[in-house]
């Protein structure tokens, strides 16, 4: 099971400002991730980085049926859920939470927020898609009230089928997300600048881009 293992940065937390959450890839680590955050426009968010343990949030691919993932993915979601609702009981306002993933950590932070839709401050979704060997639409439910969310990917991409990423914005999209896809032709697997650009302008909502 995953252990509580929180890596934290940034701004002191307060009630009144904003976390941003971020979850690794297969094989990362809470700090790798957090150095994409010198990147975002983010200086004056709390940062909390969830590791997991073993350095993977489930052992197959996103597209296999979930049992396939068990324990680990019902205990990655409950850790989320546990931040979450510490953040929540500590005062902060889930308008000002805000999600970012890469690659697996991606596809975790969709699974989760699409559980448990409400309107966030923003969510950031470098390749991933909704999990599972299709979509289990009877596990999302809530209303996203226009959070901004933005997904980045290549087509194609060795992990994350396209065809999954459109699957999963229709899905948010008909839960209220404000949601920006970008497909990037032969960019392979990894996060680009306009990506970058893109989160910075619309997620963290930079006045330098």
């Amino acid at each position: 099971m995953h252990k509580k293992n929180i890596v934290t940065a940034g701004k002191e937390l307060s009630a009144t400002g904003k976390v941003l959450i971020m979850l690794h890839g297969r094989g990362g680590s809470a700090e790798d991730i957090l150095s994409l955050a010198s990147h975002l426009d983010v200086k004056d968010f709390s940062l909390f980085a969830l590791q997991a343990t073993n350095n993977t949030w489930y052992p197959d691919s996103f597209l296999a049926p979930p049992s396939q993932n068990e324990p680990w993915l019902s205990s990655a979601l409950k850790l989320l859920r546990e931040l979450l609702d510490d953040l929540i009981n500590k005062g902060v306002v889930a308008e000002n939470i805000y999600f970012a993933g890469f690659s697996q950590g991606a596809c975790l932070t969709l699974e989760f927020v699409t559980r448990n839709a409400a309107k966030y401050g923003g969510v950031v979704a470098f390749t991933g898609g909704l999990i599972g060997d299709k979509i289990y639409s009877e596990n999302y439910k809530g209303d996203f009230k226009g959070t901004p969310v933005f997904i980045g990917t290549s087509n194609p991409d060795p992990h994350v089928p396209v065809e999954r990423v459109y699957a999963t914005t229709n899905i948010l999209k008909n839960m209220n997300a404000d949601v920006t896809e970008k497909i990037y032709s032969n960019m392979g697997h990894t996060i680009n600048q306009d990506e970058i650009d893109n989160a910075n302008k619309l997620v963290f909502k930079s006045l330098n881009n």
